[in-house]
């Protein structure tokens, strides 16, 4: 489902109209986070991925286009590379990225869905996050085997804890260096508990169940695009549910969300906002690409905006990075 059918097939306005503050739906002039979806094959195949990523899928991101985000990275002072996917780790140039991140990153963040480090071609990666001091980030989308594994699978809620068992051996959660954090997503078509609350439930449970420790929870509102966007459709309840987030906007959260700050680069090269629009191909004014940047400046730009971002901005608001709002 693209943006077009998307904005179509709901009756709540268009976002921008309900924004009030229209600078808030403009870039700052000092962007801080590159975040570059390397490709979209995974051994998962979650129900609430918002980029439909899974084993059939051929997009994978070329040593080409790293090589330019890099220097655009460098060109333009970005601060974060926050690297996704898919599962990030089975682009076959990951490993050299994330190294050659480390050395103009103040901060490198990738995003994995942990069952993937008990595989044999990436069981070393757990050591190499260490080595690089990479920002863990991990989707347990309950701190139960039955409510997780609804949503990833069958197995992938117990793999998932033996995983964050041996990144807590190594030293993360606990070293300052080496950061590990949990991201929530709802198990369906509602929007999250309240940030605080949910960090304190995953500490108590996930340490006395599993001696499993953490640095920080993000709770993230499920995006109806994607392979959740098509559950909620196939299932009648796509309007029901954008509804419940406009009804929940809330313009605190406008202010702080995440298109302002960043650039999300896909797999072929492309400028977005985010990686949400990624998932719906609405790509920035003028289809820049990361070439473009890389040779050019970034300039202020209006955010492309269509109805699915009322889940950035309903209750806490929502990102890449947690609740904006709370």
């Amino acid at each position: 489902m693209d943006i077009k059918e998307l904005n179509e097939k709901v009756s709540v306005p268009n976002f921008e109209y309900t924004v009030t503050n229209k600078d808030w739906l403009k870039t700052h002039e000092k962007l801080s986070v590159m975040q570059v979806n390397v490709g979209r094959l995974c051994n998962l195949t979650c129900k609430h991925c918002h980029v439909s990523a899974g084993p059939d899928r051929t997009e994978i991101m070329s040593r080409e286009v790293l090589e330019a985000c890099l220097e655009a990275f460098k060109k333009h002072g970005f601060k974060t590379m926050d690297i996704t996917g898919g599962a990030p780790e089975m682009n076959p140039d990951f490993e050299w990225f994330v190294e050659e991140s480390a050395k103009i990153a103040e901060r490198v963040i990738v995003r994995t869905n942990l069952v993937i480090l008990l595989s044999p071609n990436y069981k070393h990666l757990p050591e190499f996050y260490k080595k690089n001091k990479v920002n863990v980030v991990c989707s347990v989308p309950f701190y139960t085997k039955k409510n997780a594994d609804i949503q990833r699978g069958e197995g992938v809620f117990e793999k998932s804890m033996r995983v964050l068992n041996t990144l807590n051996d190594l030293g993360y959660g606990k070293d300052k260096d080496l950061i590990l954090d949990i991201v929530y997503n709802p198990g369906g078509a509602f929007l999250p508990p309240s940030q605080a609350s949910m960090t304190s439930l995953y500490r108590e449970r996930l340490y006395s169940n599993f001696g499993v420790v953490f640095n920080n929870l993000y709770t993230i509102t499920n995006n109806p695009v994607g392979r959740f966007g098509d559950f909620l459709e196939l299932s009648g309840n796509l309007n029901t549910y954008l509804n419940s987030l406009y009804y929940a906007f809330n313009p605190a959260a406008v202010q702080n969300m995440m298109c302002r700050d960043q650039v999300s680069i896909s797999w072929d090269g492309y400028i977005y906002d985010c990686d949400f629009n990624q998932a719906v191909d609405m790509k920035v004014e003028g289809n820049t690409t990361i070439f473009d940047l890389a040779k050019g400046d970034i300039e202020v730009r209006k955010v492309a905006t269509g109805k699915h971002c009322y889940a950035c901005t309903a209750g806490a608001g929502s990102s890449c990075g947690g609740a904006t709002a709370e």
